[in-house]
């Protein structure tokens, strides 16, 4: 079970990668979500390069009694700091074969509320 769904994660990963790219003026906005944690890195594709990133792994957010969503929407607000504090205001977001829902759309909708548009 675990194989055709991590088969399945990644065709629609390879089916999005091919239209969304990172350029200088639009970073690519990439998300990476394990069972306990989430991973959120800004990248500049032509450079090939990471920009900005945040997780819910340091200490800090982890041990906080939320659930992974709220989580989420915290490491959401973060990338939005940092990106708007590097000079990153637009990116396209990659969600990297997840769904858009529960802590993926947190994410994203703490991210725009952040400062980032997408």
């Amino acid at each position: 079970m675990a194989n055709k769904k991590i088969f399945r994660r990644n065709r629609i990963k390879q089916r999005v990668r091919k239209v969304v790219n990172g350029t200088p003026e639009r970073p690519r906005l990439s998300v990476f979500r394990s069972n306990r944690d989430i991973y959120v890195q800004i990248i500049d594709d032509v450079a090939g390069r990471t920009l900005v990133s945040a997780s819910s792994a340091i200490a800090e957010i982890r041990d906080q009694k939320i659930t992974k969503s709220a989580k989420a929407a915290i490491v959401g607000k973060n990338i939005a700091e940092k990106a708007v504090a590097a000079g990153i205001t637009q990116v396209v977001f990659d969600r990297n074969g997840y769904l858009y829902h529960g802590r993926i759309k947190s994410l994203a909708d703490a991210a725009r509320e952040g400062g980032l548009t997408f």
